[in-house]
């Protein structure tokens, strides 16, 4: 693969790649253990493709801020949809913790704007 040419385009493939990990471990939780075969399925393409982007992404990005925010993008969109496919708590402290770390996201993202990483 040719490297990347700007770091929007990077930013864009680590964005998607975070948003595929939220559909591997939300599938990964539907299979069952890995015992419904279409979840087992969604999960493995899923989870290739999103770490393929990830490692695309890479190679523009520095590792500790593209690793950070596809985690947290995964983290986060996980925790939102435990919340509402599969009847998770909802308390106040968990909300203000997956605030925190879209605070953590959107720190690396602007830091990165601004050079300093």
């Amino acid at each position: 693969m040719p490297a990347l040419t700007s770091t929007s385009t990077a930013w864009a493939l680590l964005f998607a790649a975070g948003l595929l990990e939220i559909v591997w471990s939300t599938s990964m939780k539907a299979s069952d253990g890995f015992s419904r075969h279409l979840f087992t399925a969604v999960t493995l393409v899923a989870a290739w493709l999103s770490f393929w982007l990830l490692g695309l992404a890479m190679k523009s990005l520095p590792l500790g801020t593209a690793y950070a925010v596809w985690t947290g993008i995964g983290a986060v969109g996980a925790a939102i949809l435990g919340i509402v496919l599969f009847k998770e708590p909802a308390t106040a402290a968990r909300l203000v913790c997956i605030a925190a770390i879209v605070g953590g996201i959107l720190g690396l993202k602007f830091l990165h704007a601004g050079g300093a990483t």
